[in-house]
């Protein structure tokens, strides 16, 4: 349970109005009446912060469903390259079909036709995927008609999910609320949303990362669980949450969250394991045979080289990078002059992740969107970054119209790999943002009205215990005092 002392302290904290400490929010609020609101009545609408955000996200998830208006209408059934060159491209559909859910087929127990042979989806995944099929039965008509009603259906649930990631990311940071309109307005969730299933295991995270924030540890690990059951990379907060709570010591919290996640994985699980084994683990060996794929820096190597790099050497090196990459984050962790806050290093390891991995499918922005959002609540470089991953998303899809047609109309390879560089570019400019605010905590927006870390959890306000290479020194505002030896360099000091 949260300390009195601190509950307390979150409670007598005001809340931060973006509009009177971001340029970019104040400038762009003037649509709305100014900064606070020419029309506000304060203290007395029913439109709550946490609303705002929870409808904002809403209206424009609704605006990504009408740009796809025209896949929906004709383009996913006629041919291939009009979904392109409308940019509406959905998995959906085409999975509907192509993965046995319009035949009736029993995903991980029964074979697939053709070359897939079973689902690759994770099997929470596969669940959600199913649930949509049973909810699509009473459409009875042509495939073109079952096909659009299962990519509604989906949308109305993955709606659902974008609701309580809103909630969620607004309410992680409870005197900061305004900083979850970074999720709600982000024009690449409106644009990826449908694009594929990804948004279930976005939402799962981010109420994972809400319950870590309140100091429930041990909710935080289900709920985690549950989103590695449906994508693998949720697990990868494990690694910057162990690192975290060997600095302040938190070692009983950190072993809770790692039984909730262990456990909650393995119910998810463990019945298609036993039952169903070769579908399970499908996932598993179509992401280690998967070939270099669009998105990544990989494939700008294989075709500027001319050479098809091989699939275990890719494998070999992207496991290595990413473990580079993890220890670069570890010891910026173990040495930084302030612990850095959990939002921080759970963005890095994501990020760290899509940049190594051999694939950057469009909606992989989604991991990123609510970590970049708690992490660096900073107007003008989160959307500079999401000019980015716009400017990515329409160059694939205008690549994919220029070799899926016979006119050559379209992106050409190298403006293709100019849209991942730019891609590459964009994510990278915010991990050093991130880092420059952990080097220099000071510059950091969060921490600029007294907080430590918002979305620390029992670290937040907690006296560091192990720190490599300088004398550990509590926070300015340490809600209390941590009992035991302090370590420097391995050597305990008293």
């Amino acid at each position: 349970m949260p300390s009195p002392e601190k509950t307390s302290a979150h409670r007598d904290r005001p809340v931060v109005r973006p509009t009177q400490r971001d340029e970019v929010a104040a400038a762009g609020s003037e649509l709305i009446g100014g900064p606070i609101g020419r029309w506000a009545r304060l203290g007395s609408s029913p439109l709550t912060p946490v609303r705002v955000v929870a409808l904002t996200a809403i209206g424009m998830f609704a605006l990504g469903m009408v740009q796809k208006i025209p896949c929906y209408n004709w383009a996913w059934f006629r041919g291939t390259s009009s979904q392109y060159t409308h940019a509406c491209y959905s998995d959906i559909p085409h999975l509907f079909v192509g993965r046995g859910f319009a035949d009736g087929l029993i995903p991980y127990f029964e074979r697939l036709p053709g070359d897939m042979d079973f689902l690759e989806y994770p099997v929470l995944t596969g669940l959600f995927m199913q649930v949509a099929a049973w909810f699509t039965l009473p459409f009875d008509g042509d495939m073109q008609y079952r096909e659009q009603a299962y990519w509604m259906v989906n949308a109305g649930m993955l709606m659902i999910c974008v609701a309580v990631l809103a909630v969620c990311v607004a309410r992680t940071h409870r005197h900061r609320p305004w900083d979850a309109l970074l999720v709600a307005l982000a024009p690449a969730l409106a644009l990826t949303a449908t694009i594929n299933w990804d948004l279930l295991a976005v939402a799962l995270t981010a109420a994972a990362m809400l319950m870590w924030s309140r100091e429930r540890p041990l909710a935080f690990g289900v709920l985690l669980g549950l989103a590695t059951a449906a994508k693998l990379y949720p697990v990868l907060l494990l690694g910057p949450l162990l690192v975290l709570c060997w600095r302040a010591w938190k070692w009983r919290e950190f072993g809770a969250a790692l039984l909730g996640t262990a456990g909650s994985w393995f119910v998810v699980n463990l019945p298609v394991m036993l039952l169903a084994p070769e579908g399970w683990k499908k996932f598993y060996t179509f992401s280690q045979e998967r070939t270099v794929d669009f998105g990544s820096f990989w494939l700008i190597i294989t075709q500027r080289t001319g050479e098809n790099l091989e699939v275990e050497a890719v494998n070999t090196y992207a496991v290595l990078l990413m473990l580079l990459a993890c220890a670069g984050i570890g010891a910026l962790t173990l040495t930084a002059p302030r612990r850095p806050r959990f939002a921080q290093l759970a963005f890095l390891v994501v990020a760290a992740f899509i940049l190594t991995n051999k694939v950057y499918s469009p909606q992989y922005v989604l991991w990123l969107i609510p970590l970049a959002a708690l992490a660096r609540p900073r107007w003008r470089d989160f959307l500079i970054w999401q000019t980015c991953e716009v400017m990515y998303f329409a160059g694939i899809w205008l690549y994919l119209a220029y070799t899926s047609s016979g006119n050559k109309q379209g992106l050409p390879t190298e403006g293709y790999q100019f849209a991942i560089a730019l891609h590459l570019a964009g994510t990278l400019f915010l991990c050093a943002m991130v880092v420059r605010d952990i080097l220099l905590p000071e510059r950091d927006g969060v921490r600029r009205d007294g907080s430590d870390d918002p979305s620390g959890g029992v670290l937040d306000g907690a006296e560091d215990v192990f720190v490599l290479g300088q004398a550990a020194h509590p926070p300015q505002h340490a809600a209390q005092a941590v009992e035991g030896p302090r370590v420097e360099w391995g050597v305990v000091r008293e």
